[in-house]
């Protein structure tokens, strides 16, 4: 269980499935399982992120029924003192009902005697679908005891179906719970980028020597020390050339004077993800080159900021940071428009792309790259084939970059510059709210902030 636990807000998620599966549907969703790390020793455990959005419960080995009548049952682990010495408390099925708001809870020891009978005469069951390791084949194990009991007149569910595809749809827009969150998530996530950018440009200042490692460590004491259980995903902190690489993890390479710092870290609150990127001078101060190459992207980032609102399309954001970076890529002559255009032709070219070679946004929730359909749903009328529709309470990311490899057509001047500017944005009925801007974008503010 966590401190934002709220009994009314996980019961009414379940309800709003029960309606959605059909007559005498049935739907089952486990919990991730441990994961063992070497030996005896696993790593630290995350539970999955659609069990917890019905349960708020994070304990291991645990699944969820949910019935289209609204009823729940739970199997979970068992009261047990002596593995509760040594693993630490466990809330047991009778304090489940109770603490969950459940129907009824067992042990997950009598899962499979306890489970198939719950499936008898139900019409559809609901699971999802090629995210757990074994379940289909558990599934049938189920079903086969089912179908077995076909002489008593008993039936099985004959239709199987991706409860994901409820679930994804329900948790695309977050509530007010969820917001409130994910705003935290944000504020910790900020503070770790500022504890960051300050202890490198005093350090470069005081000529210590400094590695992207020790960057990293400086946002994770922030994250955990704010409340955070964990990153939201592994640190990337770049330095120098080393930001041309999108994937990068944060290593052992040094920081040196008059680099740039491409750092993409958030944290996980709750069990929600900040997600934001900077890119810095490690000394505090902007070269000529490093400043032209972060107006163009800032300037894009505006772009996009400015096409998230209620009512536009999920690609909006995305199509206005291409105009101004192939704009920006033609104006400081790493294009040249002799070969390649004007910036129209710089897009429907795609020559931007040895340059920019990601798209701008991604859902953001519990999970860093969070559920949910970037097209429309299909409906009677129309394929699910157009771009999706920006709603209240949809959470994404504003990420546009620029990645510039040494390349003779490239002015030198530009060789290894990687930059990436990402906010987490909250579409709103006025437009969206940015969730992670306590760190500062603008240039002359970040040097303030590093000075």
């Amino acid at each position: 269980m966590n401190n934002t636990f709220d009994l009314n807000i996980y019961s009414d998620r379940r309800a709003r499935l029960a309606k959605l599966l059909g007559q005498d549907g049935v739907a089952i969703i486990p919990t991730a399982p441990e994961q063992q790390r070497n030996r005896d020793s696993n790593f630290l455990y995350r539970h999955d992120s659609y069990f917890y959005y019905l349960t708020g419960f994070t304990e291991p080995n645990a699944y969820l029924l949910i019935f289209s009548d609204g009823r729940s049952v739970l199997f979970c682990q068992p009261k047990d003192m002596e593995r509760e010495i040594w693993d630490g408390y466990r809330l047991g099925p009778e304090e489940a009902v109770k603490t969950l708001g459940l129907s009824n809870a067992h042990s997950v020891n009598v899962l499979s005697t306890e489970l198939p009978p719950l499936l008898e005469n139900k019409s559809s069951l609901w699971y999802p679908f090629s995210t757990h390791k074994g379940l289909t084949a558990q599934i049938d194990q189920w079903l086969s005891v089912v179908q077995s009991k076909a002489r008593a007149g008993i039936r099985a569910p004959s239709q199987l179906r991706d409860v994901c595809l409820l679930l994804d749809e329900m948790r695309l827009i977050k509530d007010t719970h969820e917001v409130e969150l994910m705003r935290a998530a944000g504020r910790i996530s900020a503070a770790g980028h500022i504890k960051a950018m300050q202890f490198c440009s005093s350090s470069i200042k005081s000529n210590q020597r400094i590695y992207e490692y020790q960057l990293e460590a400086e946002l994770l004491y922030e994250f955990r020390r704010s409340g955070s259980e964990f990153t939201a995903y592994s640190s990337i902190v770049a330095s120098g050339a080393n930001a041309c690489v999108l994937h990068y993890r944060a290593d052992k390479a040094p920081i040196n004077n008059g680099e740039l710092v491409l750092i993409d870290a958030g944290c996980e609150y709750a069990s929600y993800a900040g997600d934001i990127t900077r890119t810095f001078p490690a000394n505090g101060v902007f070269t000529k080159a490093q400043r032209a190459v972060y107006d163009v992207v800032l300037e894009s980032q505006y772009a996009a900021v400015s096409c998230t609102h209620n009512g536009a399309l999920f690609t909006d954001p995305h199509q206005a940071a291409l105009k101004v970076l192939a704009k920006g890529l033609l104006d400081l002559r790493i294009l040249d428009s002799n070969k390649c255009g004007n910036p129209d032709d710089v897009l429907t070219n795609k020559t931007y792309f040895p340059f920019y070679m990601h798209r701008t946004s991604h859902w953001l929730g519990m999970d860093v790259h969070d559920c949910g359909s970037y097209t429309e749903p299909a409906n009677e009328t129309q394929n699910a084939s157009s771009s999706r529709v920006l709603r209240e309470g949809m959470v994404l990311t504003i990420e546009p970059g620029l990645y510039i490899r040494p390349s003779p057509d490239v002015p030198e001047v530009f060789h290894g510059i990687g930059i990436r500017i990402e906010d987490d944005a909250l579409v709103t009925g006025a437009g969206c709210e940015l969730l992670s801007r306590d760190v500062p974008v603008d240039p002359l503010q970040i040097e303030k902030l590093m000075a």
